[in-house]
């Protein structure tokens, strides 16, 4: 994947095309990962709205995805 910039509108399906995304969203509980719903929704469902429906620190998440580029 290019370096595009990643954000709060970013969807996870977008993001989980970076290689160690994947380890990153399993660290921070992103419950999405694992859901069989979910997966027909990765391209639609965006990090921040995701990361606010889980409680979940979305600077953090941010951070760390902004690493792995």
């Amino acid at each position: 994947m290019t370096k595009a910039k990643i954000d709060k509108n970013t969807t996870l399906e977008k993001i989980l095309k970076i290689k160690g995304a994947e380890v990153v969203l399993e660290k921070y509980g992103l419950p999405c990962m694992h859901c069989p719903m979910a997966q027909t929704e990765l391209p639609y469902l965006k990090l921040g709205d995701v990361c606010m429906n889980y409680g979940i620190d979305l600077e953090k998440v941010l951070k760390e995805l902004g690493k792995l580029k």
